[in-house]
């Protein structure tokens, strides 16, 4: 395809045989790139034969729906007369509002009368889809909870017609079975999926409650709602047919697999495991928990209401290691995580890296802090106007928690996450005392830069989460860990991939930069070709060792791997 256009998301019309994609247009460089949904008419041989590659496409595609800033999900009905697709606007992202849209598709292939089917700046809908038999369904958080719809178009009533008293006709949306829990993600990717139909009255659905995935069946006609119990939790990619359900699942014991559920048995097979099995004995499995925070002053109000204290929710692992035994009455050094996002979310599902720390003497605590995914949206919109502040307290209240629970020594409380999470992480080791050490993985310390220097689709993300700028130009200074390294107490190493485009690599040269001034102990850490998020094998190693060696220099204890050492500026004494 010509360079400056890329397409995503892509769908197949098999009726008019072509692709209908998201296309993103970067060809005019002063301007923000430009997205619309498009058709390709010559990538569809390509597409059957070799994928959906786009090499066989004619043109750069004929623009079907523009004037949004966003789209997602151009889907069209079994019959190929209507399309669907999903859209929204800045600022909003997608778990804030979106619209579902529906239009005639005219046999030429170009779009007729169009119809606003749900949705709006206050409403997320997430995952339209064709039932085989041409019914629309979706996902809409309206009530506070991401629950499944769908529109049903109202009978034709001659009768009524030949009077003029017929309504409009307007699908009148139902819900499927309405219950306090997520069928809904935050679409931080395109095509993502948290059900499918087996039939055009049976529809395989997952589902997060309490923090867990579950997976269900719901019959439509007559209603019906099936839990199905599995030991493994349906994660991603859910797909069906008339004789099996297949997920990408885990448990807090097994590693990520692909899965089967055979639909008389109702057990899932394991059909491929991405990694090799972790014996039993060395597996922490993690306690549900939920504890009390009562915010601070802070680095400031809170919206100038008064605190009101709130329950926060998280996964704790303690220590498990069966060669060793830590001495009577001790209490273990301990982790707190903070999740990326930070609209994300963790699971209770079994992860090496965690794994990693608990092995070695570690516990953790991995927090849902207020603004994560899975709880309702009214968690996840106590982070409106609030980053930096109540996701920050509730990972200090979730260490003090676990401090007067006996579970953690407050003397070695540790703190790390990466990128939205590694902004918390910085936030609370400069405008808090609680952690005594901490690591950034390609983390926000200077969240000004990051509004004036990032991509399209997070390019108005502050707006929601702290404020429009330039005019909250000094929420954003104040929030900053650069602008306060003075209140920095506590040693600190940064993580950076030299190619990230998300997070600029300057965020964690800036840090490291002001903390080696303070003359604290600071390691900065950097990885050539490795963008957001690390993917080589051997740097994720790395990274997690030199971590693992900064803790034993800053708390003086001696470590079992053969690591090789990370150059610590303003080190301390060496280690006896």
């Amino acid at each position: 395809t010509p360079t400056g256009y890329f397409y995503a998301d892509c769908r197949v019309d098999a009726t008019h045989k072509r692709l209908l994609c998201v296309r993103e247009d970067h060809t005019k460089a002063s301007a923000e790139p430009i997205n619309t949904i498009v058709a390709l008419e010559g990538a569809y041989s390509a597409y059957g034969a070799k994928g959906a590659n786009g090499k066989g496409a004619k043109s750069v595609g004929t623009v079907l729906v523009e004037g949004a800033d966003f789209y997602s999900d151009p889907i069209v009905n079994p019959a190929g007369t209507s399309m669907a697709w999903l859209q929204w606007r800045h600022p909003n992202m997608p778990w804030d509002g979106t619209e579902l849209w529906t239009a005639a598709i005219k046999p030429d292939g170009s779009l007729g009368a169009r119809e606003h089917v749900a949705g709006g700046p206050d409403e997320s809908i997430f995952q339209p889809e064709w039932s085989p038999d041409g019914t629309l369904y979706f996902v809409s958080d309206r009530t506070g909870w991401w629950n499944l719809y769908r529109a049903v178009k109202p009978a034709f009533d001659s009768a009524l017609a030949r009077k003029g008293l017929t309504a409009p006709d307007r699908a009148n949306i139902e819900p499927l079975h309405p219950m306090s829990a997520e069928f809904g993600k935050p679409q931080w990717g395109l095509s993502m999926v948290t059900y499918a139909f087996i039939t055009a009255n049976r529809i395989a659905v997952t589902y997060v409650e309490e923090g867990r995935w579950r997976l269900a069946l719901i019959e439509t006609d007559p209603r019906k709602f099936e839990p199905i119990a599995l030991s493994l939790q349906p994660m991603e990619s859910i797909r069906a047919d008339t004789r099996a359900i297949y997920f990408v699942g885990g448990s807090a014991t097994e590693p990520e697999t692909i899965a089967r559920v055979n639909l008389g048995a109702m057990e899932a097979e394991a059909l491929r495991t991405s990694g090799e099995k972790i014996a039993a004995e060395w597996i922490s499995v993690p306690e549900a928990l939920t504890f009390r925070v009562t915010p601070d002053a802070g680095p400031e109000p809170h919206m100038g209401e008064p605190p009101v204290p709130r329950d926060v929710h998280a996964f704790y692992y303690a220590p498990k290691n069966p060669n060793v035994a830590a001495p009577a009455g001790e209490k273990p050094p301990m982790l707190v995580l903070t999740h990326g996002g930070p609209t994300g979310a963790t699971a209770d599902v079994l992860d090496p890296e965690l794994q990693f720390w608990t092995s070695r003497g570690f516990a953790v605590l991995d927090v849902n802090y207020s603004g994560s995914t899975g709880y309702g949206r009214p968690y996840r919109d106590r982070l409106k106007g609030q980053w930096g502040i109540v996701d920050v307290e509730d990972a200090v209240g979730g260490a003090q928690a676990m401090v007067a629970q006996g579970k953690a020594d407050p003397a070695r409380l540790m703190i790390r996450g990466g990128s939205a999470g590694g902004y918390t992480t910085l936030a609370a080791l400069t405008f808090h005392n609680t952690f005594k050490a901490g690591a950034s993985y390609y983390g926000i310390s200077d969240i000004e830069v990051l509004a004036r220097d990032t991509h399209k689709f997070e390019s108005r993300y502050l707006d929601t989460l702290i404020g429009p700028y330039p005019s909250a130009k000094d929420l954003y200074i104040k929030r900053s860990p650069i602008h306060f390294t003075d209140r920095l107490s506590c040693p600190l190493i940064l993580f950076q991939g030299l190619e990230d485009k998300v997070v600029p690599p300057n965020q964690s040269a800036m840090m490291a930069e002001a903390v080696r001034k303070k003359g604290l102990p600071v390691a900065y850490v950097t990885f050539e070709g490795e963008q957001h998020g690390f993917r080589k094998a051997e740097n994720i190693i790395r990274a997690l060792e030199a971590e693992l060696y900064f803790y034993g220099q800053v708390f003086r204890f001696p470590i079992a791997d053969q690591i090789e050492p990370v150059k610590i500026d303003n080190p301390g004494p060496p280690l006896r």
